[in-house]
């Protein structure tokens, strides 16, 4: 099976949290039909990511890196690349890549994210699906050349109050806290 085709199976098969999160899933579902390349970060001007936000193994911390040429704190995750079997691969990948940490993800998706990255190029959106881990306890992290910092925070004080990440910060809570 193709990446594009395993995304889209991914995709269909989610339940999303709210309305507003199955509209987002139909919207991904709908680019990813008619944009055979949609995976790739040669696509535009859209295209999919993944991503892993870790939590201690408690759920009260979050392990956050601050992205360098973003210049804010984010999960980890970034492109899809050829070598990817599936977005869970591609959001472990670069969770490991990112933070140094081998982590099991939940499989399950936890939220959609559609949001503007200039520093891909004008217009450019990337279409996050997002993953969840729990960090073993005593876990060292590390700081990757992608990263000028990587450090926990408290899941209720956030370096940022970005509703897109406290409800991503919820919703992971929500849905390690069940598994």
């Amino acid at each position: 099976m193709s990446l594009r085709d395993s995304a889209l199976a991914a995709l269909r098969a989610w339940t999303p949290p709210t309305p507003e999160q199955e509209a987002l899933r139909e919207q991904y579902a709908d680019y990813l039909a008619g944009h055979a390349s949609g995976v790739l970060r040669e696509d535009r001007p859209h295209h999919l990511t993944a991503s892993t936000l870790v939590l201690s193994s408690d759920g009260s911390r979050v392990l956050l890196t601050l992205h360098a040429k973003a210049q804010r704190w984010f999960q980890f995750g970034g492109h899809l690349e050829p070598g990817d079997d599936s977005l869970l691969a591609a959001a472990a990948r670069e969770a490991r890549e990112e933070s140094g940490l081998d982590l099991a993800l939940d499989p399950v998706p936890v939220q959609l994210s559609d949001h503007a990255v200039e520093f891909c190029g004008p217009g450019v959106h990337h279409l996050d699906v997002r993953f969840a881990a729990l960090a073993p306890p005593g876990a060292a992290h590390a700081v990757s050349e992608e990263s000028l910092d990587v450090r926990w925070w408290p899941a209720d004080e956030l370096p940022s109050d970005d509703a897109d990440m406290r409800q991503l910060v919820a919703l992971a809570r929500a849905r390690l806290s069940r598994s």
